[in-house]
């Protein structure tokens, strides 16, 4: 399978915010990769529901959602109402992963879970089988433009081979300095889905910094 491509809209321009979810319906990417922080498990705030709603309207493609936030079961349903494709929970956030996972999956969604880049791949051996996607952090989340932390190729590599092993089928994604640099590297690793912020929106020409970032690795 080819990789995907999941332009953050983090990145965006909030005051064209539409025109920006636009410029990515008619590119070449795949998913809309929407950033929720809650200034909790990350020091910032992104969006709230209302915003997400309005991503939805202008969006044909999927809604992958990132929860940067505590105690993420309280919006599951929330974010099914809202037609996300994808729902992504961080590891570290969720005290019963298990559940959390299922119940995803119960309201219609694919289940994701996000890695920070001190969180070893273990914290999830026991949930391979209840995952449809792992989000790899390379830089620490909370904050746009960040520097691709280097051993996050190491570590797709890595949690590869894992899947392998299992015969597990979730996508490997990463999430974070992802740009021109280092995207064909990822792939090579195993990653499925690349998620670029900074590196597309602030492109000189953004659909073509995204068939850039769809053609690595190739």
């Amino acid at each position: 399978m080819a990789h995907l491509i999941a332009p953050s809209l983090l990145a965006a321009d909030f005051a064209h915010l539409g025109r920006d979810v636009d410029m990515v319906e008619r590119s070449h990417a795949d998913w809309h990769h929407i950033d929720v922080m809650d200034g909790l498990f990350v020091p910032n705030i992104s969006y709230g529901m209302p915003v997400i709603e309005a991503i939805g309207r202008h969006a044909s493609k999927p809604m992958d959602v990132h929860l940067m936030m505590e105690a993420p079961d309280r919006y599951i349903g929330h974010f099914a109402k809202l037609n996300a494709a994808v729902l992504t929970v961080h590891a570290e956030a969720c005290t019963h992963l298990h559940r959390t996972l299922g119940a995803i999956r119960e309201a219609g969604m694919k289940a994701g879970v996000a890695l920070n880049p001190h969180t070893p791949l273990s914290a999830i051996e026991e949930v391979l089988g209840n995952l449809d996607l792992v989000c790899l952090m390379s830089v620490n989340p909370g904050f746009g433009g960040q520097k691709f932390i280097a051993n996050t190729t190491s570590k797709v590599a890595r949690l590869a081979a894992i899947r392998d092993t299992a015969g597990a089928e979730f996508l490997i994604e990463v999430d974070g300095g992802v740009g021109r640099g280092n995207a064909g590297d990822l792939v090579q690793a195993g990653a499925d889905v690349l998620v670029a912020g900074s590196s597309v929106f602030k492109a000189e020409d953004p659909l073509a910094e995204i068939d850039v970032l769809k053609a690595a690795g190739q």
